[in-house]
């Protein structure tokens, strides 16, 4: 037997029941980055990408990927999600991007999937947008920064 929810007493996966968890508001953030060479992020800067505009492009994509999670993610619970938001920010320090996603539901269990799934696309895509003139770039640091809703309350990042 496992204690881990998404067994069952054979070891098979299976979908968690949340049918008798409250309904709550829900948030969770994520935070990741892309990493890449200098000269690209002023590419992106001066607006000379290739494919156009960059951080537009990759900020729609987790967007719409942190829609889709529940068909990406095969034990996700698909959610009415009420704000998605997508913030990309230029780190010269990187040098590269810093990427921050804000997930928010009123539902029986949480949205930390989305939101992790919205920085991994948005990465994806800068990546995707940019490896024409950067084969260099590292993705990384994806992971949840804040929680809060449900019956564990409110969690963040040391």
């Amino acid at each position: 037997m496992s204690d881990l929810s998404h067994l069952d007493a054979q070891g098979r996966a299976r979908m968690v029941d949340v049918g008798d968890k409250p309904v709550t508001h829900r948030v969770a953030k994520a935070t990741g980055w892309l990493r890449c060479l200098p000269d690209t992020l002023t590419l992106v800067a001066d607006g000379r990408a290739p494919k156009g505009s960059v951080v537009a492009t990759a900020e729609l994509a987790g967007v719409m990927a942190a829609k889709r999670t529940a068909d990406l993610i095969p034990l996700c619970h698909p959610l009415p999600l009420t704000k998605i938001a997508v913030t990309i920010k230029a780190d010269a320090g990187l040098p590269g991007f810093q990427l921050e996603a804000e997930v928010r539901t009123a539902a029986r269990t949480g949205v930390e999937m989305e939101a992790m799934t919205a920085i991994s696309v948005a990465c994806l895509t800068l990546f995707d947008m940019l490896k024409a003139v950067d084969r260099s770039m590292e993705i990384g640091g994806i992971s949840v920064a804040a929680k809060s809703g449900g019956s564990a309350g409110a969690w963040s990042r040391p």
